[in-house]
């Protein structure tokens, strides 16, 4: 039973992740082994099923599929991710990438197509077409000059050093005063910009830009 492909879905409409199941389940080889309604429950569960692929939704009700994504590559690098979203989203799109996902797929996709893109992700392929992999190249590159084109808020320039006094978000929302599920999209999209993967990095890099232009760079806007 080796080759039958193994898939955890993470959606927050029950309805959709019923017909993702039964559209895949109706295929010979594909089991749902698992799901989720919210992020919370997907980091949970994922790492104890250990699935061969996740698909994951984008839009959550307590976080998006791409920091999910990001922090389920981190722990268990053998699983392929395909994120399916209802939205064309660019910077959604760079963000999964850069994520570690392997294919990135709008939910109007007809059935067979998507069957064909979880047997290829799950398969190890990448589903990354070639404007995409330039714009992800393109940000690698930033990531060894960090800041040096790109234009973060005001707002963003806070996170980033809070980030680097190695606060968590909820210390952040407190510091800020906005919600914990506010600043979960903030660092998101700030990773997503920066071209970073994990946490650790943007920490890492806040310090750097403290070590490079003194205690209050954040507020420094020249």
């Amino acid at each position: 039973m080796s080759d039958r492909i193994r898939v955890f879905l993470l959606d927050d409409h029950e309805i959709v992740r019923r017909g993702l199941q039964d559209l895949l389940e109706a295929e010979g080889d594909i089991d749902v082994v698992g799901e989720a309604g919210t992020a919370a429950e997907a980091l949970r569960r994922i790492p104890a099923v250990r699935p061969d692929i996740a698909v994951l939704d984008v839009r959550l009700e307590d976080g998006d599929g791409v920091s999910v994504c990001r922090d389920l590559v981190s722990s268990l690098p053998g699983l392929n991710v395909l994120v399916l979203t209802s939205f064309a989203d660019d910077d959604a799109l760079l963000g999964a990438v850069l994520a570690g996902a392997k294919g990135y797929v709008l939910k109007q996709l007809r059935g067979p197509q998507l069957v064909t893109a979880v047997r290829r992700v799950a398969a190890g392929e990448s589903l990354v077409d070639a404007r995409t992999a330039a714009a992800v190249t393109a940000r690698a590159h930033r990531r060894a000059h960090p800041l040096a084109d790109i234009e973060l808020t005001d707002r963003e320039r806070q996170i980033l050093a809070l980030i680097g006094q190695a606060l968590s978000n909820r210390e952040i929302a407190a510091t800020l005063f906005l919600s914990e599920k506010t600043i979960r999209n903030y660092v998101s999209s700030l990773l997503a910009k920066l071209g970073l993967v994990r946490r650790s990095q943007a920490a890492v890099l806040a310090e750097q830009l403290r070590q490079r232009h003194g205690e209050n760079w954040a507020a420094d806007r020249g």
